[in-house]
């Protein structure tokens, strides 16, 4: 399908590169202006991407560019005096997690966002992993209790080491443990009605956290994060008659009710030729900003949601 779309890039990292190259492969999407603290950088991917207009504010380049959606890729400590520059312009957001470095500024931006009326979205892009929406198409019609266990592991001594600010780090679990916190979320039916900490966190000396999450459907999530340590990321839900695995999470696996084997998931191409989620999200992303109503695509408050879980087994 073609979309008539102009879109605008706030940011010149890692992120906003994988983004361009996720939405210039979609037809009829022009992305027609970038804007960085850094114009070198901005410079650049311009140059490599072919933006016409690399632009020295957010005001010129939302006045140049009149784009309907602006991708905003920038540092955790940035991103809140960012968005508020965004949101004064009649523009749809694509905002890159975390929306904020703790949940206090998280909260701070959604409600400055509703209160200027911003229509904006969340980057959670694992959401839209072809084995993770397996999973969920399939767990769709699967009407059991479901067990969630949540595998997290953290070190924040390799992030102090690639340089994260020390703000970033005391609130690490916000920047990114939410990748795995949101599929609690996600997977979890009905509201959370009770959380339970097995092994409580102890900021001065991170190592294991644990929490039995208890949701009002009947659904129960298990949360462990390992600190400083080795461990994987992974995902499972059991049901009584079927179970499903993510590990890594990028690739989906089942395992039937009196069997002991894992079926693998084809993953999709889309996942195999761009960062994984990211394709899928530019297509959802472009059609919001188009005006289609697109509950997949995470709000400010989804993301909230699971800031507000980070919080709970966190206490922090």
């Amino acid at each position: 399908m073609t979309y008539s779309c102009k879109i605008a890039v706030v940011g010149a990292g890692y992120m906003a590169n994988e983004h361009l190259k996720a939405f210039q492969s979609i037809s009829g999407v022009q992305i027609s202006g970038i804007f960085s603290r850094s114009y070198d950088r901005a410079f650049d991917l311009a140059h490599k991407w072919g933006i016409k207009q690399v632009c020295h504010s957010i005001d010129e380049l939302y006045h140049k560019t009149q784009a309907d959606l602006v991708i905003v890729a920038v540092s955790e400590l940035a991103v809140r005096l960012v968005l508020r520059e965004c949101f004064a312009y009649p523009w749809t957001c694509l905002i890159e997690k975390p929306v904020g470095y703790n949940l206090t500024e998280a909260e701070e931006i959604a409600q400055s966002a509703n209160e200027l009326g911003t229509t904006a979205f969340v980057a959670l892009n694992r959401r839209h992993y072809s084995s993770t929406l397996a999973m969920l198409n399939d767990l769709a019609n699967n009407e059991g209790p479901r067990l969630i266990q949540i595998q997290d592991q953290e070190d924040t001594i390799a992030a102090i080491r690639s340089g994260k600010p020390e703000k970033v780090v005391a609130n690490w679990m916000y920047a990114n443990s939410i990748h795995l916190i949101d599929y609690l979320c996600l997977l979890g039916r009905g509201q959370v009605n009770d959380l339970h900490h097995l092994i409580s966190w102890t900021p001065q000396q991170p190592q294991y956290v644990a929490a039995k999450i208890q949701f009002d459907s009947g659904d129960v999530g298990l949360y462990q994060g390992v600190w400083n340590a080795p461990g994987p990321w992974a995902v499972s839900v059991t049901t009584p008659s079927k179970r499903w695995e993510m590990r890594p999470l990028e690739k989906g696996f089942f395992q039937l009710y009196g069997s002991r084997q894992l079926e693998p998931v084809e993953i999709d191409s889309w996942d195999r030729q761009f960062k994984p989620g990211l394709r899928r999200q530019a297509e959802l992303s472009i059609r919001a900003a188009c005006g289609e109503s697109i509950p997949e695509l995470p709000t400010l408050e989804d993301a909230l949601a699971s800031m507000r879980l980070v919080k709970a087994i966190y206490g922090t």
